[in-house]
């Protein structure tokens, strides 16, 4: 069995997320566009639905109201640090 490179590039693929790319990057575009960050890790848009494409800017995350006043999202209550009447434990 062959030995892991050490200098490769660390690229994770998160599911119903985005593609992680650790390292500064530069991603060329269909169109020819060429941009660059160099941030020590960059998340790259997997759907399409970025307002910063191609970098990802959790627009993958739908919320869905549950309730009238939309406490909830689609990963259950945000409030789970409270009781039932909306005091904090």
């Amino acid at each position: 069995m062959t030995e892991p490179k050490t200098d490769a590039t660390r690229v994770t693929v998160v599911p119903g997320g985005p593609v992680l790319v650790e390292g500064p990057v530069e991603v060329t575009l269909e169109d020819g566009t060429v941009v660059l960050s160099d941030r020590f890790m960059t998340a790259l848009c997997a759907c399409r639905r970025s307002r910063a494409y191609p970098f990802c800017d959790t627009s993958h995350r739908r919320r869905v109201r549950t309730d009238r006043d939309g406490d909830s999202d689609r990963d259950g209550d945000r409030n789970s640090d409270r009781d039932t009447d909306g005091a904090e434990s």
